[in-house]
């Protein structure tokens, strides 16, 4: 493989093997690649999607352009102490330009958190964010069958991919960028798979009676409320107050459209 350049593949040989027919898990892998690849013809190139190249044959994958800081997630959990403001409001104008292209070409991610979202650094700007992941979108006809996880999801809403749950996904995804943990959670890991079941249980609960964290002191915190509540028709709505919202902040060095 080229520098700069890897591969998405499944972890065994299934392309042709019967367990890809016949597996539930395994036609699950294998159609979330065939949706994923179709939605990536479609989206096109946009900076703020990541770099779609094609499809290898040798392993059976699709070729993207390397990201060279890695997920969203795993980058606050690691340098969330030394992430200016500056950086954590570009974030959040990037990752709603993201939603915007998508959306305007008809796609809905159905899958939006950190971890969907990769940095990149490169001669021309530092620590860009790219959104990744869509073998659990939808589209017209295509149906990648995915929803968002606990916290990422409103439970009072139907199990059927919408645009409105992508932006109530942003709201989750700009509290956590703003604040360098989920809603109602700490930073800290994890102990168990029951501590997060019951965390997930929690965050459900409380999101179905409409209970949502505090974000008053948070710049940017009335967008947050707003993707939460339902205040948006369409990410265009959502960018026009968000630009209102971070208008005269002055650590903020980024707006939409520039680079």
């Amino acid at each position: 493989m080229k520098p700069g350049i890897v591969v998405k593949c499944p972890r065994y040989s299934w392309w042709h093997s019967e367990a890809a027919e016949t597996h539930p898990f395994v036609k699950d892998i294998k159609r979330n690649f065939e949706v994923e690849e179709r939605l990536l013809d479609i989206l096109g190139a946009h900076p703020r999607i990541i770099r779609y190249i094609g499809i290898s044959d040798e392993p059976r994958g699709l070729l993207f352009g390397e990201a060279s800081d890695g997920n969203l997630k795993a980058y606050i959990n690691q340098h969330n102490v030394t992430i200016n403001l500056s950086l954590r409001l570009k974030w959040c104008c990037q990752a709603a330009e993201a939603v915007q292209h998508i959306h305007k070409k008809g796609v809905i991610h159905s899958d939006l958190r950190p971890e969907n979202f990769l940095l990149h650094s490169d001669s021309k700007s530092k620590l860009d964010l790219l959104l990744c992941d869509f073998g659990g979108s939808t589209s017209c006809d295509i149906d990648g069958g995915h929803l968002p996880d606990s916290r990422f999801f409103n439970p009072c809403k139907p199990w059927v991919s919408t645009e409105a749950v992508d932006i109530f996904s942003l709201g989750s995804v700009f509290y956590t960028i703003m604040t360098g943990h989920w809603p109602y959670r700490s930073p800290r890991p994890f102990k168990s798979v029951a501590e997060k079941n019951d965390y997930e249980e929690l965050v459900d609960t409380l999101f179905a009676s409409q209970k949502y964290p505090p974000v008053d002191n948070i710049p940017g915190g009335t967008v947050i409320q707003g993707c939460w509540t339902e205040r948006y028709g369409d990410v265009e709505a959502l960018i026009r107050d968000q630009s209102l919202s971070f208008h005269g902040i002055g650590a903020l060095r980024y707006g939409h459209g520039l680079a």
